[in-house]
């Protein structure tokens, strides 16, 4: 099947799937996002918001220190 989409834009596409991709591998590994273990709406949003809140701060940490930002491991190493 011919692809009629220009190559600059896949290759964006690809790079910004990579990424989304990437993130919620390591809000599955990181923070057990797959399982909340809540028994109610409002004790889950307010569970996946501290999640991502806290994913968040670790990713402008690693920024502030000049490092890549989603490479969680160098936060914690001295």
């Amino acid at each position: 099947m011919k692809d009629n989409r220009p190559k600059k834009f896949v290759k964006l596409i690809m790079r910004v799937r990579r990424r989304i991709e990437t993130v919620i591998g390591q809000l599955a590994h990181y923070f057990d996002i797959e399982h909340s273990g809540c028994r109610n709406m409002w004790r889950m949003t307010a569970r996946i918001a501290r999640k991502l809140l806290a994913y968040n701060v670790g990713v402008f940490l690693n920024v502030q220190a000049g490092k890549p930002a989603i490479q969680f491991e160098s936060l914690i190493t001295a």
